[in-house]
């Protein structure tokens, strides 16, 4: 619902309020409403805001209580501030504003660092005990609200976005060997810590983050979950009944935690389908529905139209369609990776950024269907790892996900870049630490705690938050994940995955939603590169920035240009795609931090 930062200084200084100012102004399409900031020597934070829960001024960030001492940044919703505000108010508080940003407060002061355990919700947010002279941050359970950082001998500075971090100068930009490893083989996704840059850090879900007025640091996980099946059995009915309450009641509290209405990016397929459908079952009568769609390729249709049209049918909605021409996407790419906080390969982060633009003229708040697939098990490469059984847990699983291998990611690279095969290092760690049953409970657990963060969830976000639309995630509720990860795979997995979500959704969906094949929200041009797509990428990696830059071999890159249709990952992503949008965010994004101060 926001976009935050802030600084805290280590030497003496007072925080740069400039550079405060420059960081927020990078955040203002985050947050259109209302732009504030704080400082208290060393420290300094900056808030813009979308309206969303309490929509008074009295809830404008930074919020500062003066009794306790505290002040606060937060972006995202929590889903049971009514409770907890009961609750402290039980306990002897008074509040001053009716929203959930003060819960937080009250309740950090009341808990201190354990108040992330009580909160149900997606957050990212920063408190500032000027007694203590503290900073204690926070990031949700699944990292669905964004928290990036960088810190030297001097200072440390917060942000929603890396944009903002650059805009306010003095990061370090040369590009984390590691991390590069991570984007080409996980498509594009580099877990926290790292970023794509070494002067930028993220704090990973579930974590949380001290850091004293002297620069110690401490970062802890506050929460996990096992992926083990429980000790007292369910029977599939039992299962069912469970996943359908607890989805319920996901579904219910994103729609009602809200002082403004609620709508649905519908996008054809079964998991945002059956939101619209549950939403019917609680009540709403007049619930909006978006869903976008683009230009057809001869080996794939650009729309899923047919899908979405009978649900918005069956249930009355307020439908709006938005088609859109290739030459449209082309125009547009440039905003869209101007808002990516790292480069994204997902070709559909530029429909979601369109989307987003519709959607944002009518409605401040939607629900999506991400998570669903990393939950209950719907992609196609989940019933393959299943069925290995020979090799080790890192080669069953890279044989099905893995975007290059890496002799082929060292044919790419140039020799500064080459090293050790980094990611199969990294998930074999955490395939093995995993507190899983089998090898594919250990895989969705790993996509659901690591891989999903940087993948569809942080895309959805950077790309509604662009237009100050904030999209809520019910797949993610932190109650039905732990649930479902202790359903047996079996269960989940069976008839092509969600097993689960196609059998509660049978008589209240059109069977065609529910037994068509998973689709990816198309965007044909974007993985089938010919024409002014394939001339827009030539001339990217043809510049003299990329060339000096240094990063790809041209024997790599001259391969995929030409043959591009035929150079596609295991999980059918474009790899000529994959380079040129990797070295466009560099071109769009390191500009400003050449400019900074």
């Amino acid at each position: 619902m926001c976009g935050l930062c802030g600084e805290l200084r280590f030497d003496g200084a007072p925080a740069d309020l400039a550079a405060i100012e420059r960081m927020n102004e990078r955040l203002r399409q985050r947050g259109p409403d209302h732009g504030g900031s704080y400082s208290d020597g060393a420290l300094g934070f900056g808030h813009r805001r979308l309206s969303i829960i309490d929509l008074s001024e009295h809830a404008h960030q930074p919020m500062l209580d003066q009794e306790l001492n505290l002040a606060l940044v937060f972006n995202g919703t929590i889903y049971n501030y009514k409770e907890l505000r009961g609750t402290l108010q039980g306990l002897g508080y008074h509040f001053f504003s009716s929203g959930d940003t003060e819960v937080i407060l009250k309740a950090f002061h009341a808990w201190g660092e354990d108040c992330v355990d009580r909160l149900h919700g997606m957050f990212a947010f920063a408190v500032w005990d000027c007694q203590r002279q503290r900073l204690f941050l926070a990031r949700d359970r699944f990292g669905i609200k964004p928290l990036y950082y960088t810190q030297d001998s001097r200072r440390f500075r917060f942000a929603s976005n890396t944009q903002a971090l650059l805009a306010a100068g003095g990061v370090d930009t040369a590009i984390d060997p590691v991390a590069l490893h991570h984007q080409f083989t996980l498509h594009g996704v580099v877990p926290a810590p790292l970023t794509i840059l070494r002067g930028i850090r993220k704090l990973a879900p579930g974590h949380c983050m001290v850091i004293e007025a002297n620069g110690t640091e401490r970062i802890r996980t506050y929460w996990s979950y096992p992926a083990t099946r429980p000790e007292m059995p369910l029977s599939e009915r039992e299962w069912m009944e469970a996943i359908h309450d607890s989805l319920r009641e996901a579904v219910r509290k994103r729609n009602e935690i809200a002082d403004v209405p609620v709508g649905v990016l519908l996008s054809g397929g079964l998991d945002s389908s059956l939101l619209v459908a549950l939403l019917a079952e609680a009540g709403v009568t007049d619930l909006r529905t978006f869903s976008v769609g683009f230009e057809d390729q001869p080996e794939e249709k650009g729309n899923e139209f047919e899908y979405s049209d009978p649900v918005a049918e069956r249930y009355r909605t307020q439908h709006h369609k938005f088609l859109v021409p290739n030459s449209e996407v082309l125009n547009r790419l440039p905003e869209a990776v101007d808002n990516m906080a790292e480069p994204m390969f997902g070709q559909d982060a530029v429909a979601f950024y369109l989307l987003g633009e519709q959607v944002s003229r009518q409605i401040k708040v939607v629900q999506s269907g991400q998570g669903a697939d990393e939950v209950f098990g719907g992609y196609f490469w989940y019933s393959r790892i299943m069925q290995e059984h020979e090799g080790e847990a890192v080669e069953r699983f890279a044989k099905h996900y893995f975007d290059r291998d890496h002799d082929e990611y060292l044919r790419m690279v140039m020799g500064e870049y080459a090293g050790a095969d980094h990611t199969r290092e990294m998930i074999a760690e955490r395939l093995g630490e995993s507190e899983a049953e089998t090898l594919i409970d250990a895989v969705l657990h790993m996509d659901q705690t690591m891989l999903i963060v940087d993948d569809p969830v942080k895309r959805v976000d950077n790309m509604t938050m662009a237009w100050g639309l904030e999209a809520r995630v019910p797949f993610l509720d932190h109650h039905l994940v732990e649930l479902a990860a202790r359903c047996p795979p079996e269960l989940k997995l069976r008839e092509g995955g969600k097993y689960p979500l196609k059998a509660m959704a049978r008589g209240i969906l059109p069977d065609a939603v529910i037994d068509r094949p998973k689709g990816y929200f198309p965007m044909p041009a974007l993985k089938y590169v010919r024409g002014e797509f394939l001339a827009f990428m030539r001339d990217i990696l043809d510049s003299q920035e990329a060339r000096q830059r240094g990063i790809f071999q041209q024997s790599y890159i001259d391969m995929l240009m030409a043959a591009p249709e035929l150079h596609h990952t295991r999980i059918r992503g474009s790899k000529l795609w994959h380079i040129a949008l990797f070295e466009y965010w560099l071109q769009r994004n390191l500009q400003q931090a050449g400019s900074a101060g």
